[in-house]
């Protein structure tokens, strides 16, 4: 069960670009989770995604020298998930109905998390640094804020710009 659920269910064993894959697919997912139960639900999702992944890439890992191998895209899902959560806290709040898809920003926020991801700046490199399964998880998850503060950003940006 580890192996499934570090690997998101399979999305983490194709070929190329796994990471990429992982965002990918965790974005439907956020969509449906923000469908069912607006931001309470999804932000609840996101925090046991964290723990689970954790334990999954821990045990995934163990007995291995890889601390990270690329198939393990759990982190990639938290980190998204997180870039997201402006997005379905917003929706939420202004009660707009629960499946809306505001695409550009759900592109921005995969666009932006990728970013962070790969590039590394700062304490996301630093968690990818530490070697284990927590600094797997964390890099992501720090990843995700900073695309989340982006998004945030460009979200008031475009409100101000639009009158709103």
């Amino acid at each position: 069960m580890s192996r499934a659920i570090a690997t998101f269910f399979g999305v983490g064993l194709l070929p190329w670009a796994p990471g990429t894959w992982g965002s990918a697919a965790a974005i439907p997912v956020a969509w449906v989770l923000h469908g069912l139960g607006g931001f309470p639900l999804f932000a609840a999702a996101t925090v046991l995604v964290f723990a689970v992944g954790w334990w999954a890439t821990a045990e995934a890992t163990r007995g291995s020298d890889d601390h990270d191998p690329s198939e393990i895209v759990i982190d990639e899902v938290a980190g998204i998930w997180l870039a997201l959560w402006p997005l379905s806290a917003g929706l939420w709040h202004a009660d707009v109905g629960a499946w809306v898809f505001p695409w550009p920003g759900w592109v921005g926020a995969f666009i932006m998390f990728r970013l962070f991801d790969i590039w590394k700046p700062g304490p996301v490199g630093w968690a990818d640094r530490r070697g284990d399964a927590l600094g797997v998880m964390l890099d992501d998850v720090i990843a995700g804020v900073f695309a989340a503060i982006c998004v945030a950003a460009a979200a008031g940006i475009s409100h101000g710009l639009l009158g709103m």
